[in-house]
């Protein structure tokens, strides 16, 4: 990854990990894989999102890491992972039980989290055998299983044909993003993030989805615009908590209300007002908080659980 692909001072700044190694995929796709922490801490499985990275987790990695196990690992064709012509919900799973098989001894448990994309890679994996083996719960963060083109707020239009086709275009668009310029943070900033996003949070997300290939964000969109997961949803048998920002314009709440719903086991959804759709950048320690809770409920057992209801938890920013 270039110097330009992140910030390389300040809180997302990525921290260097204690060993890389690579997963090779189903269809023998390789991808870049990260491990941060004590090789004998409780471990936790970051999947990011569309046009992200690695480079996306780097203040909770900062955090974990003093006592966690932290595994990241890049999605084909983004950050250090080469493309692959195969872009599809299934490599994506493919992906993730690549990752989990090359990290994980036999039988050991994870807190498996997925932010947007990273979420609806988590779906897809729902009925695979090493995710079962090995997801003791799961984090989604900001992220939805199906119609997210025709339920994003992207575009300030009315809900309707016109805001889904035009928003169609926009999100797919082939266009170069170009440099990290004052323009370029203020159009990803609206799209994005909460308008109460600090600069510096702002810089970081611009540098890390810049960075994304253009040929990869524009196969993804696509993938993404026929997204359906809702089956995946009410196959994801693990515990699984739902994180959104209220201010959310790629995946609004009706994302999480319905995957809150769907889910046969969710044990929380948490609201973070003012915050939009990058979560982990927007809020970091709420976010981090909420990765140690179930952890420490569902992975070591250290915290006991509080039933399996779904709770409305509204946290300030």
């Amino acid at each position: 990854m270039s110097r330009s692909a992140h910030v390389t001072s300040g809180p997302y700044a990525p921290p260097a990990p204690a060993r890389t190694l690579t997963a090779v995929s189903a269809d023998g796709a390789r991808l870049h894989v990260e491990v941060h922490g004590p090789e004998d801490a409780p471990p936790v499985v970051l999947s990011h999102g569309w046009t992200c990275s690695t480079a996306f987790w780097a203040a909770q990695i900062r955090d974990l890491a003093a006592d966690h196990r932290v595994i990241a690992y890049d999605q084909r064709g983004h950050g250090r992972s080469p493309a692959n012509p195969a872009c599809t919900t299934g490599a994506l799973a493919d992906d993730l039980e690549a990752v989990l098989a090359r990290t994980l001894a036999r039988g050991e448990k994870a807190l498996v989290v997925g932010h947007s994309m990273g979420g609806m890679t988590v779906m897809a994996a729902a009925e695979r055998p090493r995710f079962r083996e090995h997801a003791a719960a799961v984090l989604l963060c900001s992220t939805g299983s199906s119609r997210l083109v025709a339920q994003s707020r992207v575009v300030p239009l009315r809900a309707g044909r016109v805001r889904t086709w035009i928003t169609g275009r926009v999100l797919g668009s082939r266009a170069p993003l170009g440099p990290v310029a004052p323009v370029a943070r203020s159009v990803l900033k609206y799209a994005t993030m909460g308008a109460g996003s600090a600069p510096h949070m702002v810089e970081a997300c611009a540098r890390i989805v810049h960075a994304c290939p253009r040929a990869a964000r524009h196969a993804w969109s696509a993938v993404l615009a026929a997204l359906d997961l809702d089956h995946g949803v009410r196959r994801l048998s693990p515990p699984t908590a739902v994180l959104h920002g209220a201010s959310d314009r790629l995946t609004p709440a009706v994302h999480a209300r319905a995957l809150v719903a769907a889910l046969p086991h969710c044990v929380g959804l948490t609201e973070l007002p003012g915050v939009g759709h990058m979560t982990p950048i927007e809020a970091p320690e709420l976010v981090t908080a909420r990765i140690r809770d179930l952890v420490g409920t569902y992975v070591t057992g250290a915290v006991p659980e509080h039933g399996s209801t779904p709770a409305q938890i509204k946290e300030g920013a």
